[in-house]
């Protein structure tokens, strides 16, 4: 049973379809004159459209990459670099995505001032916080659009309000939201967005970024010209067609699925907080994603949870699949106010559209027994007398 999908989603049988042809018979290097190069050419500009319609974009504002970090790497870089001799200061919040917070701790070592807002108990962005950091230095502002932890969405059209009246660039990692909710860039007042294909069934190592017609970068990788000169080398067309099919089948089932998911995300999230003692939900309670829900347990350690849960068939994390394999807890919990303790003990389960209410009901069950078992064998459960 996956309950994953904020990590990664199967390819959607549809997209495998699509792009299958242009690994063996339509190979042609994009950039080729000859009619096989223009076959390539052709659909991948058939998926630019596709991208661009998903996001309420024009083609031409659509850059291919390799997915979302290389995405957020360009937005962030790119106008930190072409826009240091007019400033040097880069707000952003304490809970992006390493993609995001480490690039702009790599800034900070190289001469950039960083800002990072805080979220409160909540996962949110204060925009009176934001109001306050904005200096006569800021040059660009990038919040994600929702959590990939805890599923907190974020004021992003009011931000982007702000950093357009004051001449800021804003960059939004969308990778968890496009395909999930709505995201409309004009609505969103965004200049700059990342999204990734595989979070919304499509392949692997494909993504794209969305720059305002107008909005100027420096390219942080340099070689033949693809891609306007912004993201240079041979284009990934199979993947290409996979994130432009993809982007059109989530596009048409949107509505549908966001309903769908919203009513397994609640009825899951009742029913753990109900019937499991001393649990809690991270983050807000609805202004989240249709499919995440982020619980915490007391006297819980979270790695013993999700390998007790994975024996009983379901695929869930903890946190972020970015940073699974390090100890120190997540700093996406420590930044909403939790202890050490409390962060080590989390689970996150993603829906996906092919989850059932059974599938809830199994992971009900499973989880108020794997909890029971787990403390049974805690030393911090029977300290606390429980």
């Amino acid at each position: 049973m996956y309950l994953d999908h904020s990590a990664t989603s199967p390819v959607d049988p549809e997209v495998f379809e699509a792009m299958k042809p242009y690994f063996i018979d339509s190979f042609g290097n994009a950039s080729t004159l000859y009619s096989l190069g223009r076959e390539g050419k052709n659909a991948m500009e058939a998926a630019r459209e596709q991208v661009a319609s998903i996001i309420g974009a024009e083609t031409k504002e659509i850059i291919f990459t390799s997915g979302g970090t290389e995405s957020d790497n360009i937005a962030i870089k790119g106008t930190a670099y072409k826009f240091k001799n007019k400033g040097n200061h880069i707000i952003t919040s304490t809970i992006e995505h390493p993609a995001v917070y480490e690039t702009c701790k790599y800034l900070e070592k190289n001469g950039f001032e960083v800002t990072y807002l805080p979220v409160y108990n909540d996962g949110i962005v204060k925009v009176s916080d934001l109001k306050e950091a904005i200096t006569d230095k800021t040059i660009l502002i990038t919040i994600m659009h929702a959590n990939n932890e805890i599923g907190t969405i974020q004021p992003i059209a009011e931000i982007g309000a702000i950093a357009r009246e004051k001449g800021i660039y804003f960059h939004t990692d969308a990778v968890q939201t496009v395909g999930k909710i709505p995201v409309d860039v004009k609505e969103m007042n965004v200049d700059m967005l990342s999204l990734s294909s595989h979070k919304l069934y499509g392949p692997k190592g494909v993504g794209a970024l969305y720059i305002r017609k107008g909005v100027r970068v420096e390219p942080i990788i340099h070689g033949g010209g693809h891609e306007r000169g912004i993201r240079p080398g041979t284009e990934n067309i199979p993947g290409i067609v996979g994130l432009g099919k993809a982007c059109s089948i989530a596009k048409e089932n949107l509505v549908r699925d966001a309903q769908k998911l919203t009513s397994l995300r609640d009825k899951l999230i009742d029913s753990v907080l109900e019937q499991v003692e001393d649990s809690y939900l991270n983050g807000h309670r609805t202004k989240r994603l249709p499919n995440n829900a982020n619980f915490r347990f007391t006297a819980i350690e979270g790695e013993s949870l999700i390998l007790t849960l994975d024996s009983k068939g379901i695929a869930s994390s903890t946190g972020s699949a970015c940073s699974s394999t390090k100890l120190e807890p997540s700093h996406v919990l420590m930044a909403i106010g939790l202890k050490e303790v409390e962060s080590h003990g989390s689970l996150r389960i993603s829906l996906g559209h092919e989850n059932t209410e059974e599938d809830i009901n199994y992971t009900i069950n499973a989880i108020k027994e794997v909890v029971a078992k787990l403390r049974k064998m805690s030393p911090l459960w029977c300290a606390s007398g429980t």
